[in-house]
């Protein structure tokens, strides 16, 4: 069992506590947090067993803390992670891991050098559609991937309100990127490589917070193209899809698969809902006992920072970007 602190204890802090927090067979317990609004937290962290220090340097000296789980403003995370690598905290981080490259490669060489254990929130990485995916892919049944499609999107700048740290363009640079886009970025670099450049668009057309649309146009280092969006006021959608010279697969929603050959019958495959959350957390586990590698390796968390950081260089100057 691996005694944690849950860092954050807003609303995407509380859904990783309660993925795991007295369920059976859970491998993970939150026995210690912090919050910016403790306030606010006190009652929630009392019905959940976890002792609310006042501070993370507080959690950090807390000796029963093995790991902690950084569930904080995205500009946060550089010096949380290097702080807990320094405290020899292993160390579970939410998306965005940096706003920039050079604050991830700082972020990652902290932890190789206390030893210490990193792990990104990338969750859609442990959707079993997304392994069927990646076998297809490594048998060769799409042939030479051509094109990739990307798209997420969903409502929550609807909600935002000035004051709000989602609702700060320092902390949601590109709109929708931070909370829901970076996920995509991660699951093309998942399953078709690095990318070479990218050519971005993103402005407000109704939200009076931050961009509400955010559109790319890229190239991997394959060779193949990308298109992808992201909206940070429309309904929910989820889309992926490869085109290759051999076939098609495409995944709509977290459960949902088709596969189209170039010839012969397809398929389409409904998967069962998979906690998400709840898996990441154990691979973290596993990998803090040093039996399993976390299925994000640390050289694709910093290449999914540099994707970011040059798509806000693209948006912002109107132009093309090389990714670092």
């Amino acid at each position: 069992m691996l005694d944690a602190a849950i860092v954050g204890m807003g609303r995407w802090g509380r859904v990783l506590v309660d993925s795991v927090q007295n369920r059976p067979g859970a491998p993970i317990r939150f026995v210690a947090g912090s919050t910016g609004t403790p306030e606010k937290a006190k009652d929630y962290a009392a019905a959940k067993g976890i002792r609310l220090h006042d501070s993370y340097e507080a959690v950090l000296a807390d000796p029963a803390v093995r790991a902690v789980v950084l569930a904080t403003p995205h500009g946060q995370h550089a010096a949380q992670v290097i702080q807990a690598a320094r405290a020899g905290k292993h160390v579970f981080v939410e998306k965005p891991f940096t706003l920039s490259r050079a604050d991830a490669e700082a972020a990652v060489a902290a932890c190789r050098a206390a030893g210490v254990v990193m792990a990104l929130g990338h969750n859609r990485r442990f959707l079993p559609a997304v392994a069927e995916m990646k076998a297809l892919l490594a048998a060769g049944r799409l042939g030479t991937v051509l094109h990739v499609e990307g798209h997420i999107s969903g409502p929550g700048a609807a909600g935002y309100k000035p004051g709000m740290w989602r609702a700060d363009r320092h902390e949601s640079p590109l709109g929708g990127m931070g909370g829901m886009g970076i996920h995509m970025i991660d699951m093309i670099i998942n399953l078709a490589g690095r990318f070479r450049e990218v050519s971005v668009r993103s402005f407000a057309r109704v939200s009076q917070t931050i961009d509400d649309t955010t559109a790319m146009l890229a190239q991997l280092e394959s060779g193949a193209t990308v298109n992808f969006a992201t909206l940070a006021m429309a309904p929910r959608y989820w889309r992926v899809a490869l085109f290759g010279t051999d076939g098609m697969l495409e995944m709509q929603g977290p459960e949902r698969l088709s596969f189209t050959p170039m010839q012969g019958e397809g398929w389409v495959r409904d998967y069962p809902k998979t906690d998400i959350e709840a898996a990441e957390l154990a691979a973290f586990v596993k990998a803090v006992a040093g039996s399993v590698p976390y299925p994000l390796p640390v050289e694709e968390a910093i290449h999914g920072v540099a994707v970011f950081e040059a798509m806000i260089g693209s948006a912002a100057s109107g132009g093309s970007r090389a990714v670092a």
